[in-house]
């Protein structure tokens, strides 16, 4: 589900603490070697950086468009799928380019999509 959908407030909690999983993961990871760092450090950002990208987008198109609820939800259809290609291109980028090591990219991004899924369940209680 997507950040923008909960509370501005709660959003940025969720925010956070996706962040501060992917950084204790890096440093985690550093601990084997720098690239391993660096590598986690590029799959949390892969995952998080579209995710701020479209909740600030969402928070300025919800303000300006309080009234039309249709397309309010084709933004958001059409926002998730843009996140979809960043996240991919990011993704893309950081295996093919910079030839990062599978294991440190896909724990770190799997551990922020993990965090997105539970954590909005024990914030609320």
């Amino acid at each position: 589900m997507s950040v923008s959908l909960y509370s501005g407030r709660i959003a940025l909690k969720l925010l956070l603490l996706q962040l501060m999983t992917f950084v204790i993961l890096s440093a985690a990871f550093y601990t084997k070697s720098i690239e391993w760092g660096v590598f986690a450090f590029a799959g949390g950002l892969a995952y998080w950086l579209p995710n701020v990208i479209f909740m600030l987008l969402t928070h300025f198109q919800k303000a300006k468009e309080q009234d039309v609820p249709v397309r309010i939800a084709w933004f958001f259809a059409i926002g998730e799928g843009v996140k979809v290609i960043i996240s991919i291109a990011m993704l893309i980028v950081a295996l093919g380019v910079f030839k990062a090591a599978f294991a440190p990219l896909g724990v770190a991004y799997l551990a922020v999509l993990i965090v997105q899924i539970i954590a909005p369940a024990v914030m609320n209680g």
